[in-house]
């Protein structure tokens, strides 16, 4: 099994997946002619909206992998979703509204066939929403409920779950006048670990990304990332860390 599980696509004033562009090229194999791509999480994507925001995602991904010289193919196209995952070399799932994009993949029925062709081996790269469903559940996500998915079950690639995008509390002696009133990140993946006290979280700040080969997991990227388990102090792994799937 190889993943590449990155936290954010975009750092702020950089380039659409700039700042992850020497993992990705890493990441692909050469010989890989088909990338099959999931747009399902990019709901209102450069000015247009679901389901136009399909076409509109795909173009803006496919511009990036111009410069590896790879054609990505979308699922959206296919008349047979299942079909193409099935004939996929790798399989890659972009990021936007998580609840939207597990609810797309229960109804074309494409959680099993994924799981299944990564598991076999097939590369396997997402960010954002993309990471947050190759875990279990899609409980740790940070997105609105925009749509009631048939499940919350995802592919279970990894028996963790991920928070991409996952944010520090702010300092104390900030200004008041601009502190965020609501629950903080850590308060928020505390509630999930409270009522599923088994799982461990994995927050990934932006500019970073997990590399998964088999059980074999890597930090990449430049910032710390923290683990979070119910009634433990929260650890931390930095860049470069390698790790097995307990996170330990």
């Amino acid at each position: 099994m190889k993943l590449l599980l990155i936290s954010n696509s975009t750092n702020y004033k950089e380039p659409y997946l700039g700042w992850c562009t020497p993992l990705i090229e890493e990441f692909l194999d050469k010989k890989v002619r088909k990338i099959v791509f999931l747009p399902y999480a990019g709901v209102d994507v450069a000015g247009k909206v679901y389901p136009d925001s399909y076409d509109a995602y795909t173009a803006r991904v496919q511009k990036v992998f111009d410069q590896f010289g790879k054609k990505i193919v979308s699922v959206h196209k296919a008349k047979d979703p299942v079909a193409l995952i099935n004939d996929a070399e790798m399989i890659m799932v972009g990021g936007g509204n998580t609840f939207h994009l597990v609810a797309e993949m229960h109804c074309n029925k494409l959680i099993e066939p994924i799981r299944r062709k990564v598991m076999e081996g097939t590369p396997y790269m997402g960010w954002s929403a993309g990471s947050n469903v190759a875990c279990p559940t899609l409980c740790t996500t940070n997105d609105m409920p925009i749509v009631m998915p048939e499940s919350f079950k995802c592919l279970d690639l990894v028996p963790f779950q991920i928070n991409p995008h996952y944010i520090d509390p702010y300092p104390q002696k900030i200004n008041d006048a601009i502190r965020h009133g609501g629950e903080t990140r850590q308060v928020r993946i505390n509630e999930y670990l409270a009522v599923n006290q088994h799982m461990t979280v994995a927050g990934l700040r932006e500019g970073t990304a997990l590399w998964v080969e088999n059980e074999r997991i890597t930090l990449k990227g430049t910032r710390k990332m923290i683990v979070l388990r119910y009634g433990k102090k929260p650890t931390e792994k930095k860049p470069g860390d390698t790790f097995g799937f307990n996170l330990k």
